[in-house]
């Protein structure tokens, strides 16, 4: 049994050396970034209890980011002082996330992989499935892997995208056919996923949520925001039982 889905293997891996163009194919991930990692880090400090204001203190926890990319979020948790291994099942991504993690002089372990062919077991305090759930096969078998993959009570981030008529606008037709931010094709509406479904799974995976916020797109200010709204973009923090 396999988590991944060949067709969304080479879609990515067309784009695989656009990752680090903030104008390219990549350029909404840079804009919708920096409001992910600063959820991401509030919850890793309110959780584990450390202090964010410390400029190393995610030192000493292993994080497992999935679906890395070229490393957009695995670097700036290496930087802040995390133990990243950064896995894709896209092999031009990983070669992409490794050079660009040298030429910025960070430790970042780079694996051609998808979950359920680590061996590995329980040895992450935190996981990121940042934008990666909405395009694979078998989600449950995803899910599970992440479970096996992750330490008692630590903490797992999944991002993705709803399934409402509001998405469908958004996410589809505006990204990718009126303002062009994705190639089309990028995302499959019948993948997306409602809220309270991804809960459900994640509860009979022995995970609890925690915490569940929109993002949101300002075209005033041009960037992205935390908000109640998950009609479209929604992050979900949860916790291994």
């Amino acid at each position: 049994m396999t988590t991944i889905n060949k067709d969304e293997i080479q879609k990515f891996s067309k784009l695989a050396d656009e990752w680090w163009d903030v104008n390219g194919k990549f350029k909404p991930l840079h804009m919708f970034n920096p409001i992910r990692i600063e959820y991401i880090l509030e919850e890793i400090s309110q959780h584990f209890n450390l202090d964010k204001k410390k400029k190393f203190f995610l030192s000493n926890l292993k994080i497992l980011d999935i679906g890395c990319g070229g490393g957009l979020i695995s670097e700036p948790m290496a930087r802040l002082g995390g133990n990243v291994t950064g896995i894709d099942a896209v092999e031009k991504n990983i070669k992409v996330a490794s050079i660009h993690g040298k030429e910025s002089n960070l430790k970042i372990n780079y694996i051609n992989k998808s979950p359920e062919q680590l061996q590995e077991k329980e040895q992450y305090d935190i996981i990121l499935n940042l934008e990666v759930v909405e395009h694979v096969d078998n989600l449950d078998l995803y899910l599970q892997s992440c479970n096996n993959l992750l330490k008692k009570n630590g903490l797992m981030f999944t991002a993705t995208i709803n399934k409402t008529f509001s998405s469908y606008i958004k996410a589809i037709i505006g990204a990718e056919y009126v303002l062009r931010w994705l190639p089309i094709g990028t995302h499959d509406w019948n993948k997306f996923i409602r809220p309270e479904e991804l809960q459900k799974i994640l509860f009979e995976k022995n995970f609890t949520t925690i915490n569940i916020k929109g993002l949101e797109f300002s075209p005033i200010f041009r960037k992205w925001k935390r908000t109640d709204n998950l009609s479209v973009n929604y992050i979900v923090s949860s916790v291994k039982n």
